[in-house]
């Protein structure tokens, strides 16, 4: 049941970022100022399901692992807290920065400096978190080894 929660959770959190990243990009791409103020506005609200399937796929895959060796396993190990500190402390506070710019419709210079940093930042995440999943693949067997 562990592995199970553990593999849905992260998949939720993995996807609801990927969301939170391709709206994003989509709505400045195509999108007019109030589908890219709609994205923002909306993207807090996403916290409510990200961050608990975070705190649960964490949880579980620490527990999961627990004093193991692995190699596979240190490295999602170390993975782990600059996935954290990174939303923590760049992710989460843009995107309410974000929402807030946007709700007065302040697309200005720092608007779009703040947007670029998070999304640099989200594709970090994607990319740790991706790495996560294909580590954790290959451990359960789901995907060949390299």
């Amino acid at each position: 049941m562990i592995r199970l929660a553990h593999r849905a959770a992260g998949m939720i959190g993995f996807l609801t970022i990927l969301v939170f990243w391709t709206s994003t990009v989509l709505s400045e791409a195509f999108g007019t100022l109030s589908t890219v103020a709609a994205v923002k506005l909306a993207i807090p609200w996403g916290f409510l399901v990200l961050i608990p399937a975070l705190a649960v796929a964490g949880a579980t895959g620490f527990r999961m692992a627990g004093a193991s060796t692995s190699p596979r396993i240190l490295r999602k190990k170390q993975r782990i807290p600059f996935i954290a500190a990174n939303g923590i402390l760049i992710l989460i506070p843009a995107a309410f920065y974000l929402a807030w710019l946007a709700s007065q419709g302040a697309f200005g210079t720092a608007f779009y400096v703040v947007q670029g940093i998070e999304l640099i930042a989200g594709a970090v995440n994607l990319t740790l978190m991706g790495l996560n999943i294909r580590d954790g693949m290959r451990m359960t067997g789901r995907l060949a080894a390299a």
